[in-house]
């Protein structure tokens, strides 16, 4: 009997492992090869006049830096970008979630 709950406990751990190995291969974060492409810079823009409105900021974006991505559900752009502000240039990183509906919202937006 004790054999019996030692194999059961060695094979859900077995499975445990494998589901959590699985589970970051698929939602692990990748970058995006190209993020001077017009897709991407309309998701840095959106994250930017998303901001402004919920923080009443003036911020005029100017580029994405560097970006990176998982699909899940939709797809989240990570972004860190550059936007200026009367007439100085600063870094933020902002996190959007493109739904499968093609709408976006922007997640999180902070100053790099």
């Amino acid at each position: 009997m004790a054999q019996g709950h030692y194999r059961l406990s060695r094979l859900l751990a077995s499975i445990l492992f494998v589901s959590v190995a699985a589970g970051a291969l698929v939602g692990g974060w990748k970058p995006i090869a190209d993020v001077n492409s017009p897709h991407v810079r309309e998701i840095g823009k959106f994250a930017v006049e998303a901001h402004n409105k919920l923080a009443a900021t003036k911020l005029k974006f100017q580029s994405v830096i560097k970006g990176e991505t998982p699909v899940v559900a939709g797809t989240n752009y990570r972004l860190k970008l550059t936007a200026k502000i009367g007439g100085v240039s600063k870094k933020d990183k902002a996190v959007v979630w493109e739904k499968l509906d093609d709408t976006k919202e922007l997640t999180s937006f902070q100053p790099l």
